[in-house]
């Protein structure tokens, strides 16, 4: 057997509530899924302004970030952590550009989004991102640590 390698990482991801709306939540986890990522917490929920603002922090003052907040606590978000090596990397390269027109075929945003508000699909875009995410949607004790028998064919 070939030699492991990768470190493994963990990564948030929110199908939007335009994913959820439009019926999408099975395709964009069966996507992931069958990349082989492994899955360690999934809720859905309705994210209240605070908790939106804290995610978004970084985009704070700028002139789309009240669209940005509406959007996000307009229904209900499926968030969940990923697992996997290099998988934050991963996971962004699966999503596609955040303007749905640059996104290039076969990725999520490319195949299945049209409106760069209303892109689908968030995840975050470093480990030190991941890192502050995470706790705002997750408890340590909603995080799952299991081992899944396909391991030892995908990394």
């Amino acid at each position: 057997m070939p030699e492991k390698t990768g470190t493994v990482e963990r990564t948030l991801v929110l199908i939007k509530p335009d994913g959820v709306q439009r019926g999408l939540i099975g395709s964009i986890i069966g996507r992931l899924e069958k990349k082989g990522l492994h899955l360690a917490g999934l809720k859905m929920l309705v994210l209240d302004g605070a908790t939106a603002e804290r995610h978004y922090a970084e985009h704070t003052g700028k002139d789309f970030f009240p669209s940005l907040i509406s959007f996000i606590t307009s229904g209900p978000v499926v968030a969940m952590v990923w697992e996997g090596p290099n998988v934050v990397g991963m996971v962004r390269s699966m999503m596609g550009a955040t303007n749905p027109v640059a996104a290039a075929p076969g990725t999520i945003r490319g195949d299945l989004a049209i409106s760069m508000g209303m892109n689908l699909i968030h995840g975050s875009d470093s480990v030190t991102t991941a890192k502050r995410e995470i706790p705002l949607f997750f408890s340590a004790q909603e995080l799952c640590a299991w081992q899944s028998t396909e391991t030892d064919w995908l990394v």
